[in-house]
């Protein structure tokens, strides 16, 4: 696997494979990689001759007080399990090769950015869509492969490509999970082993609503709730917000029909997981 670290040796690396007719897929990765991100690039590779990964942390999607310093950084593991599932190329820069100066541009999707996620983090999905954009721009990739987990965060970077004409596939892959259901992901090392513990109640609760939404349940309040009650009965998390969305659209209607997308939010001690499930509405 080779490592570049500056845009120039990335374009430079990209001019080679167009010569040769290279198909590429990217994977965009913040590092403190799990099996979740190794899944991404395993897809990658169904989808085009070589995988290229990006690990960078932005510093544009933190807001203040949360946790860009203490985000975890493994460079040399990251390569290392990247370079084992078959990656090709790892883009790993520097803030200041990404961002030699503060930006000057806004990337701004609010019609899909206004709820979950977005209504608590602020400038976050600015962030976000900002550096995809940046990536999208120097990799020129065929196709970009991003996780289900993180749903409102693929949801904005199809329109940004949609809405700006990129010539790029968004593949969306579903959420790897654990054993016990907890969704994959780098705040999960935060968690002690009684808040690991608790953190399954996420999935247990987007479950629990999705059985109710099979049987039948199509009051929005009443899915919100029961995703709600689950979150509550378990003493070490606490609810940041519970929605039941269209999950195309990301908009809130009181009677949901067809496919809808069950998201959470929640605390579990100081550390801040998300899931989601999309379930068919009878």
């Amino acid at each position: 696997m080779l490592t570049l670290t500056t845009i120039a040796g990335v374009r430079s690396r990209r001019e080679e494979a167009a010569r040769t007719g290279v198909r590429i897929a990217l994977v965009p990765t913040m590092g403190a990689l799990h099996d979740g991100h190794l899944a991404l690039v395993r897809r990658g590779r169904e989808l085009a001759d070589e995988v290229w990964a990006s690990v960078f942390v932005n510093p544009a999607q933190f807001g203040p007080g949360e946790d860009f310093e203490r985000y975890p950084r493994d460079l040399e593991r990251d390569a290392a399990l990247l370079a084992g599932a078959g990656a090709s190329v790892l883009f790993a820069p520097a803030t200041k090769e990404m961002f030699p100066r503060p930006s000057a541009t806004v990337v701004d999707l609010p019609a899909l950015t206004g709820g979950l996620c977005g209504a608590h983090r602020p400038g976050h999905f600015r962030g976000v869509a900002l550096i995809v954009a940046k990536l999208l721009n120097v990799v020129q990739p065929h196709v970009a492969v991003f996780g289900a987990k993180d749903w409102q965060q693929a949801a904005v970077i199809r329109r940004l490509v949609e809405d700006l004409d990129m010539p790029v596939r968004i593949e969306v892959h579903p959420t790897v999970r654990e054993d016990d259901g907890l969704a994959r992901s780098s705040r999960n090392a935060y968690l002690d082993a009684g808040q690991r513990r608790a953190a399954t109640v996420l999935h247990r609760a987007l479950q629990r609503a999705a059985a109710a939404a099979a049987g039948g349940e199509r009051r929005r309040a009443a899915l919100e709730a029961i995703l709600a009650a689950e979150v509550a009965a378990e003493p070490l998390a606490r609810l940041q917000y519970a929605a039941a969305v269209d999950p195309d659209t990301l908009e809130a209607r009181e009677s949901v029909s067809g496919r809808a997308l069950l998201a959470l939010a929640v605390f579990v001690g100081a550390t801040r997981l998300i899931d989601n499930i999309v379930v068919e509405v009878p």
